[in-house]
Formats: C-alpha cells, sequence, structure tokens
C-alpha cells in the first residue's frame, strides 16, 4: 500500500472523533427547535381559543356559539384569541355510516353554517370526539362508506375503544378500519372544521382503560390526507409513559384532569386544581415546542368572580399558563368578561411570552415560594416568582440559578415597568398566591 493510502490509527481516531463531534453538534443543533409533533401546518406556537365545556358544559347552541365569537372578534381576536371549540353536547347521535351527526335542534344549520359564520369573523372552529367505535354504531353495524364492509367488521370487542367506555376498539389491521377513519375525517373537514378535541384518549385518565395510540396515528394520517390543516389535541390525564407517541401525532396533549371543580365549589374552578398544576408541569417541559404543546386544560379567566380565583391567584394561573407556553383555552364566558381579567388577557408582553415557546421549568420545588424561568432566543430570561404559601412571603432569583454573575436589568411584564439593575439577585414581596413575571436581561 502506497504511504498515499495510508492512514494510522492514531489519524483514524481523529477522523472518527470528528465525525463523531459533528453528529452530535448536528444533533443538538436540531434538538434546539425540532418540531415535535405531528407535521400538519399547524401548532408552531400555542393557540389562543375559547372552550364552551367550561361555562355551558352540554347545554350549547348554534346561537349561543354565534354570541361567544362575536364577544372574541370584538374584545380578544386583535391580541391573538382565534379559536372557537364546541365541546361535548354537539351531537344527537349517527349518520348513515356510522359518524356522528349534529343535533339539528341545537344546530339548525349545521356544523357547516356554524363554521362559515365563525370563519366569517376571522376565527376558526374547533369540535369535540371521542375515540374508537361506538358501541351503538356496533350495534346497528352500519356501513363503511365506500366499501363493502359494515361496522362490525372492523371492531374488537375484547377492548375498549377509549377510556370513557362507550366504544370497542378499532382493528387496524382489518379492511375497512382505516377507510372508517379517512371517512370521518373527510365529513368533519368538509364541515370547515380547524380543530379536534380528542376526549377520554388512553394509557390515560377516564372511567376505563383503553390505549387508542393506533387511533390517533390514523387520524393524524386521516386528517392530513384530507389537505386541510387540523388542530389535534388529545385529553385528559395523558400517560407520561407514552409523551413520544402524543408528540408524533397530536398538537397538544391535556397533561392533568380537569380544572374544572364541577359540584364541589360555587364557581368554575377553585385554587386547589389550579395549584396543582404546579407539580404536574415540569416532567413534561421538555417534549414541548413547535408543533405540540402541553396542555394545562381551560384557563379560567374573564368573569371576575366568578371565575372562583382571587385577583391575585386569577394573575398567577395566567403567569403560570404563559410561562409554559400552553395553549390558552379560555373557559368563562366571552359575552360577559370582567374589566380586570380582560387586562390581564391582552396583556401583548405576557401574551408574547407564551407565543415564544420556550416553556419555563422552576429552580426548585423544595418551598411555596418558587422561581420558574425560560431562556429566550435573544439572550434574555423570562423569570416568573410565585408565593404559593398561605402567608405573604419573599421570592427571591439569584442570578446564579440562570447561570449569570454581575448585574442585570429586570423589567416587570404585567405592569411594563422597567425596574432598574440589580446585582446578584432580585427579591420580590408577594401576597398569599401572588406572583411577578419578569425579563432579566
Amino acid at each position: 500500500m502506497s504511504y498515499s493510502r495510508k492512514i494510522s490509527r492514531w489519524g483514524l481516531s481523529l477522523i472518527l472523533i470528528a465525525l463523531v463531534a459533528i453528529t452530535l453538534v448536528g444533533s443538538l443543533q436540531q434538538n434546539t427547535r425540532q418540531v415535535h409533533a405531528a407535521n400538519n401546518g399547524v401548532g408552531q406556537t400555542p393557540f389562543l381559543g375559547w372552550s364552551s365545556w367550561s361555562t355551558l358544559r352540554e347545554n350549547i347552541s348554534d346561537a349561543k356559539i354565534r354570541a361567544e365569537a362575536d364577544s372574541m372578534a370584538k374584545n380578544l381576536k386583535s391580541v391573538g384569541f382565534s379559536y372557537i371549540n364546541i365541546d361535548a353536547g354537539w351531537t344527537s347521535g349517527f349518520d348513515a355510516y356510522g359518524r356522528e351527526a349534529p343535533d339539528m335542534s341545537k344546530f339548525p344549520h349545521g356544523i357547516s353554517g356554524l363554521a362559515s359564520y365563525v370563519h366569517s369573523k376571522g376565527l376558526k372552529l374547533g369540535i369535540y370526539l371521542l375515540p374508537g367505535l361506538f358501541k351503538a354504531v356496533w350495534q346497528a353495524n352500519d356501513p363503511i362508506l365506500g366499501t363493502k364492509y359494515h361496522a362490525r367488521d372492523i371492531a374488537d370487542t375484547t377492548k375498549q375503544g377509549n377510556t370513557e367506555g362507550n366504544a370497542y376498539a378499532i382493528d387496524y389491521s382489518k379492511p375497512g378500519a382505516a377507510q372508517y377513519i379517512q371517512s370521518y375525517a373527510n365529513l368533519v373537514t368538509s364541515w370547515g372544521v380547524d380543530y379536534i378535541k380528542f376526549d377520554f384518549v388512553g394509557p390515560g385518565g377516564g372511567k376505563v382503560a383503553a390505549d387508542n395510540r393506533a387511533d390517533m396515528q390514523h387520524w393524524e394520517a386521516a386528517l392530513k390526507a384530507t389537505g386541510r390543516p387540523v388542530w389535534i389535541e388529545l385529553s385528559n390525564s395523558l400517560s407520561f409513559a407514552n409523551v413520544k407517541d402524543w408528540q408524533a401525532d397530536a398538537n397538544g396533549w391535556r397533561i392533568t384532569g380537569d380544572v374544572e371543580c364541577y359540584s364541589h365549589c360555587p364557581n368554575l374552578t377553585d385554587w386547589a386544581k389550579v395549584s396543582g398544576r404546579f407539580t404536574a408541569v415540569p416532567k413534561w417541559v421538555p417534549y414541548a415546542g413547535p408543533g405540540g404543546w402541553n396542555d394545562l386544560d381551560s384557563l379560567e379567566i374573564g368573569n371576575g368572580a366568578k371565575d372562583g380565583l382571587t385577583p391575585d391567584e386569577r394573575q398567577t394561573t395566567m403567569t403560570l399558563w404563559s410561562i409554559s407556553a400552553a395553549p390558552l383555552i379560555l373557559g368563562t364566558d366571552l359575552t360577559t368578561l370582567d374589566s380586570a381579567d380582560m387586562t390581564l388577557l391582552t396583556n401583548t408582553e405576557v401574551l408574547a411570552v407564551d407565543q415564544a415557546g420556550h416553556p419555563a421549568h422552576p429552580v426548585s420545588q423544595a418551598t411555596p415560594q418558587q422561581v420558574w424561568w425560560a431562556k429566550n432566543a435573544d439572550g434574555s430570561y423570562t423569570v416568573a416568582l410565585f408565593n404559593l404559601g398561605g402567608a405573604t412571603a419573599n421570592v427571591t432569583v439569584n442570578w446564579s440559578e440562570l447561570g449569570l454573575s454581575g448585574s442585570h436589568s429586570v423589567h416587570d411584564l404585567w405592569s411594563h415597568q422597567n425596574l432598574g439593575s440589580f446585582s446578584g439577585s432580585f427579591t420580590a414581596s408577594l401576597r398569599t398566591h401572588a406572583s411577578r413575571l419578569l425579563t432579566v436581561k
């Protein structure tokens, strides 16, 4: 072998080291801001919108949804709110092909008529579905559109189809199964739907155990095949062990149970329901990013005391949701917006934190006085100070906890005030359940 063809062991080692280094750098660069979820044309930032469930439950109608859309267009559209999402209660049965059909007594113009109205306001419309093959559809043995197959041909009656327990599992190895989902996706997108919340998805919360990972794979593919961008949201209390599955097929996933306190309190929510999110969020933080986001459930801000939270608790709730880069899904009645709550909901500096898509994490959760932070693209830091305790307390962020030293300027995002330059740390005295949201440079 000639000298020009020879490579010493040392030289070969150097080459291998260089190749590994290049690979690692490339991997790190890709992982910095990678798309985490379904590549379906939506979800590059968390969405801002409204859901009917908290305030209306199943007492919904075309007129009520239009009124909420009118209020959003008038009061919140200018700061980025755009989704009007119908939750449970819009359907009264199934069409001839085993797909949920609208209750025409509630929605006389159908979902397509409502979608046209919502779109005319410059907004988007969402609906609510459950995975699986409903047991009523199996019982009727409805035909599957465009095929020779029927509902019973694709069902696995030995398994639950969702965690609500009202459906059988779909066996996607059987002919007709994928076509059923495609016909369903074709139907809802033909109505002009822009968002689908799939509830009682498992593994996760609910009444019975179910595994809907295959369902969501087929729904994601079917919706993509329609050519219409549709936000896919999964609910609720999704299994953390399956987070990578949720990332692959959805734009958002509920990490907890419902924020509503139902019969346990007279209002929409209470502090116990909200504060539980502080312990639920941290482990999910690494998995949120462009394409898919951690869903903390509805944001119960907008109706003043009827929210069920004190003014300080409302600001703290908005702060946590925003620093978590969570979808901001209002659950309140938009037709009776409270002026003080409107100030929270339309603070463009705070909304910019949510839309920047850099989920924050806590320095420590050893005490109720907590510091959460995230580094921004421009090199600055978003810092939230929380007093989750039952009495007024000081909360301090040390610059060393952020990897900083020396003096740094502090800007208060809620008050829009520059607070000055501080050496080594910044301390705020906070009332019980109060918070501050800062930019540190």
